[in-house]
């Protein structure tokens, strides 16, 4: 059994706490079994002989013998019945203790009790035999006296016998406290040491483990939680390496253009006012892909630090949707794509104005992006009584019920079957969902596979 005798480890924690215990617990021990084990002794020794004496107090004068007799007297108590001619007769006087009758200073005392003509008197006086404390009881019965004598203190065995299994009993306690001790701090750090250790593997870019149960809930509720841990680190991970990916590519491949157009420009069309317009523009289109995604990464670290600022203002929403859709002319021309909308001629609602267009951005380039093949996108705005409701609609062929509690995970991109790359971080709808949770809006997904995706919000009136 290998014990790290770390000051600061769960083991040596717990050995030193159980012994700590177990010291105090013997102590206490001791503290009751030696110190007050005389007062305990003394007041239960005084208790019991003056319920005896009470009970001799009402025998019966006839009949003292038969009840002396069949009195149940313990065998550290002596008894003396003297009659009204001074006749004495004993029971118990064997014990080494009983002095009753053998004593010059018990016999005065007994003279003292009988002179005091009182029905019954207690003495506590020194007992000359080992200098102990004793108590002698007088008790008037008729016409004699029935005496009781009984050390107040443990003169025989009894304290030196509990003394003595008390140093054996401590020391095998000792022994025992450790090794249990041993086996706890074990049953308990081996675990932790097992999780740690998996732990580390994580840490190093290892994510095939898996945390064991070991029976202990405080542990097994650990283990389970790192287990979810690492299969949301694992898919993270998985993510931030697609991330990588895509936003290398969707960076390269406009930089590739603007650098094709801009070499065009200085060698062969620098001359050709039409054509050198037809590559700027194309510059300028590439320039702003490539600022969309400056933008959600720039997006993403603000969202992920908690220190997205709202700047909550009245604005009509039509006027922002059909702004935000005269930037997609050029493919509505090019590519042949359609865009429906129902909306009403104004909305007046109050909301970040930019966060919401990014919103807006982010929804319609995601079904571009994901449309089917009649490249349709609906965009549906309905008014209720406190808010509307923002609808993005595209045709493609839907997402499984499966995928759809990931698709607002940062870095998720579902490899579905998409028309056009507009932007393919995968960072769109986690940033919806950032800005939308913000303004504490509702927002959601419907999807039916093979009849296109329904991304919608709701945004507030003033």
């Amino acid at each position: 059994m290998n014990i790290k005798f770390n000051k600061n480890s769960i083991s040596s924690k717990i050995l030193l706490y159980l012994i700590i215990f177990l010291v105090s617990l013997l102590l206490f021990l001791w503290l009751i079994q030696i110190v007050f084990f005389r007062v305990f002794y003394e007041k239960y020794q005084t208790t019991y002989l003056e319920t005896l004496a009470i009970n001799i107090s009402h025998f019966n004068q006839e009949n003292i013998f038969d009840e002396l007799d069949n009195l149940n007297v313990d065998n550290d108590i002596c008894l003396e019945y003297v009659d009204s001619y001074g006749n004495s007769y004993y029971f118990n006087d064997k014990i080494s203790s009983c002095l009753l009758g053998k004593d010059s200073s018990i016999e005065k005392n007994i003279r003292d009790i009988k002179n005091s003509d009182e029905e019954m008197k207690a003495i506590k006086l020194i007992n000359p035999l080992n200098n102990s404390v004793s108590l002698l009881y007088g008790i008037k019965v008729g016409n004699g006296y029935i005496f009781l004598f009984s050390a107040l203190e443990d003169i025989g065995t009894t304290t030196s016998m509990l003394q003595s299994q008390l140093i054996y009993v401590t020391l095998l306690a000792i022994l025992f406290s450790i090794i249990i001790s041993i086996f706890l701090s074990r049953k308990i750090a081996d675990p932790i040491e097992n999780i740690t250790e998996k732990a580390k593997r994580i840490a190093d870019g290892d994510y095939d483990v898996y945390f064991e149960e070991s029976g202990i809930a405080e542990i097994d509720e650990l283990s389970n939680t790192l287990n979810y841990m690492e299969k949301e680190v694992s898919k993270t991970d998985e993510y931030r390496r697609d991330l990588m990916a895509n936003v290398s590519h969707d960076l390269k491949t406009p930089l590739t253009m603007i650098k094709a157009y801009a070499e065009m420009i200085r060698d062969i069309s620098y001359k050709d006012d039409e054509r050198r317009n037809n590559h700027l523009n194309v510059i300028i289109e590439e320039t702003d892909r490539l600022n969309i995604l400056v933008n959600d990464i720039l997006e993403l670290s603000k969202i992920q630090a908690n220190k997205t600022n709202l700047n909550i203002e009245e604005f009509d929403l039509i006027v922002e949707l059909k702004n935000i859709l005269k930037k997609y002319e050029i493919i509505k021309e090019t590519e042949n794509y359609k865009f429906i909308t129902e909306i009403p001629q104004i909305a007046i609602v109050k909301a970040d104005k930019n966060k919401i267009n990014q919103v807006l951005y982010n929804l319609i380039n995601n079904a571009i992006n994901y449309t089917g093949d009649d490249l349709t996108v609906k965009i549906f705005i309905k008014e209720y009584k406190k808010n509307y409701l923002v609808e993005v609609i595209d045709s493609g062929k839907g997402i499984n019920n499966q995928d759809l509690q990931n698709i607002w995970d940062k870095y998720y991109k579902k490899e579905r079957n998409h028309k056009r790359n507009v932007v393919g971080t995968g960072l769109g709808l986690f940033i919806v969902k950032g800005i939308l949770e913000s303004h504490n809006f509702k927002f959601g997904v419907k999807s039916k596979l093979n009849k296109g995706t329904d991304f919608y919000f709701y945004i507030n009136k003033p």
